[in-house]
């Protein structure tokens, strides 16, 4: 239940220590009578008695995402209405000088919601509206508590949809700050190519349009890209309160594929000659053996338990030939075999099974344990290589860890099955991810390419840019949030050491 009633306010707050204080971690020390008699009363007359809670379970429900990170609860957690509301909390943060941590459906897998500073946790799902849907212009704004796929219901009479799809049903402004792909990315792209403008409401309250209020042209070469900036920042410059959205046409046909190789080298060679041939496809997903063979056994599936591709095309019926042919030949001659093609929604959904069910068989391999995504992006050229020296990786420290991806955009990710009672394992599934994402920068790649870097790839983003671009990052930070309110310690800000060790050792 909600609770906001002074005595739960004098019980947090009063002692001028926060929750994660009491954890070990530093935190805003607020002043108790301050808070009950200004912050708290304050954040009630904006957004109401229920629009303000103090409640122990609501705190750690908005506290962690579905990573391994440790639950961070924030000392308060708000839940603002309109983009007014957003604005007229933030100024008050800001004259308190509170942390303020924008949540939107918890989905995220890097730790990006922990609280680790304490303050105020922005829940923004009363935010839910669809706006201004221009059929003829091909776009849309919704607020940041539309889900892809509430976004996409929405649409279904109109014959357009939303094609970037993460997997989980994401918030839509979530998404944006995270920089969300997913498997129709090797055709319809990420968020930063399906993005038009962003409403942004700034540590101080301010609001911010990133491409001039209302404005939603397909290009622009106006001033700075503002847009692609807070794309990706993942709340640590602002709290996004609209996004503008490119829309696509329903496709009049849709076919899928499933192939099996002899080879990750065979099934990637298929991939990039698809590409080259100019194939529109809208998907490929790479599963390697260890993630097949959990499938079959999860959804009591008959795959050769080899490297597979599953493919998706979209397009008109005479254009889905064209592109059906030529892939077949291309993976035939790479060897591809046992093709099994479907056109109808039930056998398409029937062949995707598996690839929609892999992390729930991969959970299934070790009953009890937790499982844990992280991701990877190379160049095509290198995935075969990072593949097979990852599984090699694997299998030298006994760890589980089948493999899916998006193969058509260099795009894996690892799915690590670990008993959460296991400090050693623990700790070598923490060393394994560390060592994965170097490999990926040593072939050229980087450390995430759909995840985002949240707490646990501060270091390996340093890595990455480089000082002078860690310098720049960080200068744009202190000039739109020189107090560092936003999502403190995410992204930027290492901690201390072994910071990221102790974040990451414990399931909760």
């Amino acid at each position: 239940m909600w609770q906001s009633s002074a005595a739960a306010g004098r019980l947090l707050l009063c002692s001028g220590r926060s929750w994660l204080q009491l954890r070990g971690y530093s935190s805003t020390v607020i002043s108790g009578k301050t808070v009950e008699d200004g912050v708290l009363s304050s954040f009630r007359s904006i957004c109401g008695e229920d629009g303000v809670s103090l409640g122990q379970a609501v705190r750690e429900q908005h506290g962690k995402d579905e990573s391994v990170h440790r639950c961070c609860p924030p000392d308060v957690v708000v839940f603002p209405r309109c983009v007014e509301e957003v604005s007229a909390l933030a100024r008050v943060c800001h004259s308190h000088r509170l942390p303020i941590i924008p949540f939107g459906t918890g989905t995220g897998l890097e730790g990006g919601v922990g609280a680790v500073k304490g303050g105020v946790c922005f829940s923004l799902r009363k935010m839910d509206a669809v706006l201004d849907l221009h059929p003829e212009d091909f776009d849309v704004t919704v607020e940041p508590g539309v889900t892809r796929k509430a976004l996409n219901a929405y649409l279904r009479d109109t014959g357009l949809w939303f094609p970037v799809d993460p997997g989980a049903d994401a918030s839509l402004c979530g998404m944006a700050a995270t920089s969300a792909s997913g498997t129709n990315a090797v055709r319809y792209g990420t968020m930063r190519e399906n993005v038009l403008n962003l409403e942004v409401v700034l540590a101080d309250g301010s609001v911010l349009h990133t491409a001039g209020k209302g404005r939603r042209p397909r290009k622009t070469a106006a001033g700075y890209n503002l847009t692609n900036l807070l794309v990706g920042s993942e709340g640590t410059l602002g709290i996004i309160t609209k996004t503008t959205l490119r829309l696509y046409g329903v496709p009049e046909a849709t076919a899928s594929a499933v192939c099996s190789f002899p080879s990750v080298q065979a099934a990637v060679d298929s991939t990039v000659q698809v590409l080259q041939a100019g194939v529109p496809i809208a998907r490929i997903e790479f599963l390697d053996d260890v993630m097949i063979d959990a499938c079959n056994r999860f959804s009591s599936l008959n795959y050769p338990v080899t490297p597979t591709l599953f493919l998706e095309f979209h397009g008109s019926e005479r254009s889905l030939e064209e592109q059906v042919s030529t892939t077949e030949e291309i993976t035939q001659s790479n060897g591809g075999a046992d093709f099994q093609w479907a056109r109808d929604a039930e056998t398409r959904s029937r062949l995707w099974k598996a690839r929609h069910d892999a992390w729930y068989a991969s959970l299934a391999l070790r009953p009890g344990c937790k499982a844990y995504a992280t991701d990877v992006c190379v160049p095509l050229s290198r995935l075969p290589q990072i593949i097979v020296e990852t599984k090699e990786d694997l299998i030298e420290n006994r760890l589980t860890g089948p493999i899916a991806g998006h193969v058509g955009d260099g795009n894996f990710h690892c799915v690590m099955v670990v008993n959460p009672d296991d400090p050693d394992e623990l700790h070598r599934v923490h060393l394994f991810t560390q060592r994965l994402a170097r490999r990926a920068l040593a072939m050229d790649g980087t450390c995430t390419g759909e995840h985002g870097v949240g707490l646990g790839k501060r270091s390996l983003l340093c890595e990455e840019m480089g000082d002078p671009a860690m310098r720049a990052m960080q200068s744009v930070k202190e000039a739109l949030d020189p107090l560092n309110l936003m999502n403190p310690g995410k992204v930027l800000q290492p901690g201390g050491p072994g910071d990221a060790q102790q974040l990451f050792l414990h399931l909760d």
